[in-house]
């Protein structure tokens, strides 16, 4: 066991940070006390081993704190524990397993070992959609009342799950009711601190964040944040410290915003089809106006995975409960749970409203591309109306093959196929779901000799409709007017 010295740092948070004790005599030796804090290592539980708590756990281990991610499934903590990274991000692996290999980053399901590991405290554990469209906090409170029936000195409680506003005093409240049966008295704070990862881009998002929010209600639990956050926080300050429910609003109200950016460009797609433009120069032309910039005005079959859809259902709850009728986010998730109906609408009307025994080759099943999630994505509902209308897939996606046959298992409707080409065969047409690059600078020539007809329906808009009619393919998009041959 390695030889350790707690820092004499005065008041409650003082246990957060450790030194050791080799390095702390080198320091004194080179005379170099002055740079100590510079180089304090911290100690750090994350309740959850999915995905926020896997990123975050293995870029605060990267920068040299000593990280231990707690989780009830078992199963997925001894893989972990082997480096074996149960879902798919890119540069995740690898850091989990560096972490591993440094002892910087540790896993296990004992929970009173998690408690007493880390005097901060992260909970990292998912909050589902209840059947009203609310988050469902029983997971991240169940993490509180573990926390308060187990720790036995100062616990800083960072809130990191997205949750609806108010969470944190019903954190706090846990925590006291925990300590109060007992009976014990032990001094603890609970902060705010949403994450703002994208799914296919998270370690660079970690790693270099263009906001930290921290929501906090005492200037102690702001400094120990102000400090576990200075190795992503040098090249300018990107610390916005704001009250603890301002910042449990923030995060759903950014992706609230996204989302509407998307449903937005979306309505005005449905509507370019039907009066005949091209929102692809629409989106050039109002993307240019620095008001409104070219971030997430990309038209498609709508936005899926595990924040946004879930997100904006919150937010509208949220707003109820107030007696706010939420109207805006509605229509947001009206338009997007409708949008992947556009592009079966297309299909059905080339067909002629008869796809029972045809077959259809489908590209991506991530609801975007560099991930494995299936949550919410419109590949779903693709299938799954096509299924309904008695037609069968061919599908494939570079890294969501194992996720689809999770979702769907064994079904001869459904066939999972080892490359895009090979979906290809005896198919009556090509639908494109996701923008995966492999997908984007295709063989059309090659596409048209394998496909029964010379059809694509794409989308996500990757393509250029005019080459598409020079090479005799049929084409049709969202919202690039009629088809173009």
């Amino acid at each position: 066991m390695v030889n350790q010295c707690v820092v004499p740092i005065y008041g409650p948070w003082k246990n957060c940070f450790r030194l050791e004790l080799t390095t702390f005599r080198k320091l004194s030796t080179l005379g170099l006390i002055g740079q100590l804090l510079e180089i304090l290592i911290m100690y750090i539980t994350i309740f959850g081993a999915s995905y926020v708590g896997l990123v975050t756990g293995a870029c605060f281990a990267e920068v040299g704190n000593q990280v231990l991610c707690v989780d009830v499934d078992a199963n997925k903590i001894a893989r972990l524990q082997q480096g074996q990274v149960p879902i798919y991000e890119p540069g995740l692996a690898e850091l989990v397993i560096e972490g591993l290999t440094s002892g910087h980053l540790q896993f296990t399901t004992e929970v009173t070992t998690a408690v007493a590991h880390g005097e901060i405290q992260c909970i990292a554990v998912g909050t589902p959609a209840g059947e009203d469209g609310s988050a469902d906090l029983s997971y991240v409170l169940q993490v509180a009342q573990t926390i308060g029936q187990q720790m036995t000195g100062y616990k800083l409680i960072i809130d990191k799950s997205t949750v609806p506003v108010g969470t944190a005093e019903k954190v706090r409240e846990t925590i006291k009711v925990a300590l109060q049966q007992r009976p014990v008295d032990y001094e603890f704070d609970v902060v705010s601190n949403p994450e703002f990862l994208k799914e296919g881009a998270a370690i660079e998002d970690f790693r270099k964040p263009d906001r930290i929010i921290v929501g906090a209600d005492k200037p102690q639990p702001t400094e120990i944040m102000r400090e576990l956050y200075t190795p992503f926080n040098r090249n300018h300050n990107k610390l916005i410290i704001m009250d603890i429910r301002s910042a449990e609003l923030t995060k759903y109200a950014a992706n609230a915003m996204l989302a509407t950016k998307i449903s937005f460009m979306n309505e005005l797609a449905n509507l370019a089809d039907r009066v005949g433009a091209d929102i692809e120069q629409v989106r050039i032309g109002i993307g240019s106006d620095p008001r409104i910039g070219f971030h997430f005005i990309y038209p498609g079959c709508g936005y899926g995975g595990s924040c946004f859809p879930k997100d904006v259902r919150a937010l509208q709850t949220t707003a109820r409960q107030t007696g706010l009728s939420p109207r805006l986010l509605e229509a947001v998730t009206a338009v997007n749970q409708s949008q992947p109906l556009q592009l079966i609408q297309k299909i059905q009307a080339h067909f002629h409203n008869q796809l029972s025994g045809h077959c259809f080759a489908l590209w991506g099943l991530a609801f975007k591309p560099n991930t494995d999630d299936m949550r919410e994505a419109p590949s779903r509902q693709i299938m799954e109306g096509l299924w309904q209308l008695g037609a069968r897939v061919q599908v494939y996606d570079p890294e969501a093959m194992e996720e689809a046959r999770r979702w769907y298992g064994e079904r001869q409707d459904l066939q999972l196929c080892d490359s895009p080409i090979a979906t290809l065969h005896n198919a009556d047409a090509l639908i494109v779901v996701t923008e995966w690059k492999i997908f984007r600078s295709p063989d059309f020539n090659l596409i048209k000799s394998l496909l029964k007809q010379p059809v694509i329906f794409d989308g996500r808009n990757l393509y250029d409709p005019q080459r598409l009619k020079q090479l005799g393919l049929i084409y049709y998009a969202i919202g690039r007017g009629e088809r173009t041959i």
